[in-house]
């Protein structure tokens, strides 16, 4: 009756320790598949957040592009108007100069008409003088 006591013992032992085994396995298992399946989320979060800061740098890259563009617009038409301005002053200052220039040229030609005309005159007068004298 011992050894028969004695051998059941044995026996649960054995199958205690083999369904020790067989719950480490499944365990073991459930553990890897779980690890797995931390590691499958883990990559997908880490691609998600990637993604994401990359539509940001993107956007971000984009919104100062667009700044970029607005500044340089902003300068081009400054300089512009600058250029009008500078354009706008030396026609106003060439338009002056001309405007003195064919003044002087007008009276130039006023006073040698009058000189012309004066000429004119004296002739005349001297032919009168000398038409009188003969008549």
């Amino acid at each position: 009756h011992e050894r028969e006591h004695d051998r059941e013992i044995s026996e649960l032992i054995t199958k205690h320790e083999e369904e020790m085994e067989r719950l480490r396995a499944e365990l073991n298992k459930e553990q890897q598949h779980l690890f797995d399946e931390l590691r499958q989320q883990m990559a997908a979060t880490h691609k998600a957040e990637l993604e994401q800061a990359q539509l940001q740098s993107q956007t971000l890259h984009s919104l100062e592009l667009e700044a970029l563009r607005l500044s340089l617009n902003n300068m081009h038409t400054s300089q512009l108007e600058l250029t009008q301005s500078n354009l706008r002053k030396e026609k106003e200052t060439a338009l002056v100069e001309l405007r003195e220039m064919l003044n002087d040229k007008r009276a130039q030609e006023v006073a040698i008409l009058q000189s012309h005309h004066q000429l004119e005159w004296e002739k005349i007068k001297e032919q009168c003088l000398k038409e009188k004298e003969d008549l």
